[in-house]
This record gives C-alpha cells, sequence and structure tokens, in this order.
C-alpha cells in the first residue's frame, strides 16, 4: 500500500515515515503548509515553493504559484 503525506506530498510504502501519513488520495494542494509541518527527512526533496503563500510541495502541481527552489 501507498501513503502520502498530507502535508508535504512525499510518499512512502511505510506510514510510520511520513509526518501526517493518508492512504486518501491529493485532492488539495500544498499551499499554506509552513516548512515546520514537512517531515525533516523529506526537506530536502522539496523542489517547489508557492510564490503566494510559501508553501512547499516536491512537484509544481501541487502548488498555485509554483516557483522552482535554486539549491547551492
Amino acid at each position: 500500500m501507498k501513503y502520502t503525506c498530507m502535508n508535504c506530498g512525499s510518499t512512502a510504502d511505510q506510514a510510520h515515515t511520513l509526518c501526517n501519513p493518508s492512504t486518501d488520495e491529493l485532492t488539495s494542494t500544498f499551499c499554506a503548509t509552513s516548512t515546520g509541518e514537512v517531515c525533516e527527512e523529506k526537506v530536502e526533496s522539496m523542489e517547489y515553493t508557492c510564490g503566494s503563500c510559501g508553501g512547499l510541495s516536491p512537484d509544481a502541481e501541487h502548488l498555485c504559484s509554483p516557483k522552482k527552489i535554486i539549491k547551492f
């Protein structure tokens, strides 16, 4: 079974590896999700931020105004 973190969009085969696991399908964006709500071990995999509210997501389609995070 596949689990999705409803805070940051990360997926995993085991629920305990996510901060807010669910078997529900994603139906909303991650806008307004603070960086404090993203699984600590998943923060590095966040590739996009919302230009409107600063929400984070690994995929652009989960944000209303996605901006690619430039990592140094």
